[in-house]
């Protein structure tokens, strides 16, 4: 019950609050699996559980009607199983991606009957100027939305943590290793998806540096963190620099254009 509850509350604060504080990155995966994992007690595991996570959703993002999954109730079920269970980061990969499925068509289907049944309160409250009223309604909306959303995560890990044990339990080790090995392809997965929408011929020359520093020197994680921090800051120095020469020759080019002007009305009041 307690773990339950826990678990239910970190996807109150973390998706809920992403969603009413704006683009927070709260609902992020590498944000839930720590938070869950402190609050279960096992934070080594919750942050491991995170990292991979975000791997697995770093290209997910849900915009409009183009939505895939969500990461938030995925990470936080995800990271409980795996803890609570005992199995790693590998429960929490195999179950991460139809959790997610399944907790964004439950997302949406409260935004239909709970936030869309009130659109036209809103727009009569608006027409009445009643703001204090809009106010009070739109926060309560926002908390009856996430507490039922947080129950979806509540009830799951009440009464599916012994199920999931059994289930885990009856599924042959082939299996279960082929599940490992898909689990950890996830990751990859989820760059591809970052990559095809950031990729650029300009830039792409770092994604094969990065290559090269990992496959061939061997550089870790941190290393290759702080070289990719290095060239951002000398490309944008050079970006000033060239932004600001182009102000000045800017600047020099009105100048002269404008002693043109003054030599050619002396000329013209002189003649």
């Amino acid at each position: 019950m307690l773990e339950a509850f826990l678990v239910a509350l970190s996807v109150f604060v973390c998706v809920g609050g992403a969603e009413l504080a704006g683009f927070t990155m709260l609902n992020r995966p590498i944000v839930i699996g720590p938070l869950v994992g402190l609050l279960l007690g096992d934070l080594p595991t919750g942050v491991a559980v995170g990292a991979a996570l975000e791997a697995v959703f770093m290209g997910v993002v849900n915009i409009g009607g183009a939505s895939a999954a969500e990461p938030g109730i995925a990470t936080a079920v995800g990271t409980a199983f795996a803890i609570m269970l005992g199995k790693g980061t590998e429960v929490a990969l195999t179950l991460a991606l139809p959790i997610g499925i399944l907790g964004l068509q439950i997302k949406t289907l409260l935004y239909i009957f709970i936030i869309g049944m009130f659109a036209k309160k809103f727009d009569q409250l608006a027409q009445e100027g009643k703001e204090k009223q809009i106010v009070a309604l739109h926060y309560g909306l926002w908390a009856v939305n996430w507490i039922l959303y947080s129950l979806v995560a509540f009830f799951g890990i009440l009464f599916g943590s012994d199920a999931v044990s059994r289930l885990l339990e009856a599924i042959p080790d082939v299996v279960m290793n082929g599940l490992t090995v898909c689990g950890g392809l996830l990751p990859a997965v989820g760059m591809a998806m970052l990559m095809k929408m950031l990729w650029d011929k300009k830039i792409c020359v770092f994604f094969f540096l990065g290559f090269v520093c990992i496959a061939y020197l061997q550089l870790p994680l941190v290393a290759l963190a702080v070289l990719g921090v290095i060239i951002a800051v000398l490309i944008g120095m050079n970006d000033f620099e060239i932004s600001r020469i182009s102000q000045v020759r800017t600047v020099f080019a009105v100048e002269e254009s404008s002693n043109e002007l003054d030599e050619e009305e002396e000329e013209f009041f002189h003649e």
